[in-house]
């Protein structure tokens, strides 16, 4: 499993608005060149997220590059998110414009380390979050995502003891909702983690009125599932949702202001497609450094040399894509 430091400043991002352009016409242009599929993260800076051809959650995108006759996949996001895409689309060179481009969450987890607490739990059914390295969703006998992980788990048999990893905020979400018997590795997303209740507590008191919109990785879920349980926050107005379900959430409400508590890259999607509403973050400094690092700049040069191609090696990809696919299929 490749492990990073923190990662290297993002440059490419001083450039005025003439070399902006310059820049986004000499991508388009490339990607039509080499028949490839820019695809991005919700995190993205707002730049590739306007450039990219789909913008969404990791495997949304990774299934719309199923999907494509483009025979390169320029994935903006971090590494497990490409490699994913790899084992989806193993008849398809997928590139990321950075290779140090990390995830902290993916990070908490090792192929051996689960081994060993597998070893420890005997028959146990492994269940993993989407965000982790393809050598561990190999080792999975289930992979999930935010959206889906409560469908996951339930559709496991209800005496089956279960690990989850890697995030423990959304382990203990399941765990609360399913009143399953579930371990739950003590990883975190360090950007997720640092949503505290107090930082809620302050955002609710200062937009009394707002819908609140919370993703399941945030430290201040288990917080938030209790205030819910007391009545002490507004059921109708609150919701514990995926990136994707933060997004289709806001077309069906009627509130004119949401509180966002997930990685700020999202609001730019949020406002581009209801300029008519108010996104406030719950803390404005959640961004994920490693996210950031994609930049026109990289996303060019991927093209133009043709670098950073991720490969999983086959043996790992077939167990990795078995554990999607199984995901896949409940529905």
């Amino acid at each position: 499993m490749m492990r990073r430091g923190a990662p290297v400043p993002a440059e490419g991002n001083g450039h005025d608005e003439a070399e902006r352009r310059a820049l986004v016409d000499e991508i388009h242009r490339l990607k039509k060149q080499t028949n490839a599929l820019i695809l991005a993260h919700n995190y993205q800076i707002p730049d590739i997220q306007d450039l990219a051809d789909f913008v969404g959650d990791s495997l949304g995108l990774s299934l719309q590059a199923q999907s494509t006759e483009a025979d390169t996949i320029v994935f903006c996001g971090v590494h497990f998110m490409a490699e994913t895409a790899a084992v989806l689309c193993p008849d398809k060179t997928v590139l990321i414009p950075d290779l140090q481009a990390g995830c902290s969450l993916a990070d908490t987890i090792t192929v051996e380390q689960l081994r060993a607490w597998k070893e420890e739990h005997p028959g146990a059914t492994v269940v993993v979050y989407v965000n982790c390295s393809a050598e561990v969703k190999a080792e999975a006998d289930y992979c999930c995502t935010s959206a889906n992980a409560l469908r996951v788990v339930e559709s496991i048999p209800a005496d089956q003891e279960i690990l989850f990893a890697p995030d423990m905020f959304l382990g203990e979400y399941i765990r609360e909702n399913t009143d399953r018997k579930i371990h739950v590795w003590l990883g975190e997303c360090h950007v997720h983690a640092a949503i505290r209740p107090a930082d809620v507590e302050r955002a609710l008191a200062e937009h009394p009125e707002a819908e609140l919109l919370i993703h399941p990785e945030c430290g201040c879920v288990s917080n938030i599932m209790w205030q819910l349980a007391k009545g002490d926050l507004p059921s109708e107005r609150t919701r514990i949702t995926s990136t994707t379900g933060m997004i289709n959430s806001i077309a069906e409400s009627d509130a004119r202001e949401f509180l966002v508590a997930t990685e700020t890259g999202i609001l730019h999607q949020m406002r581009k497609h209801h300029p008519d509403r108010t996104f406030v973050p719950i803390k404005s400094d959640a961004e994920c450094m490693f996210m950031k690092m994609i930049t026109l700049d990289k996303v060019a040069r991927t093209l133009r040399e043709g670098i950073h191609e991720v490969r999983v090696p086959p043996a790992v990809a077939d167990g990795a894509r078995r554990a999607i696919e199984r995901m896949v299929a409940i529905h």
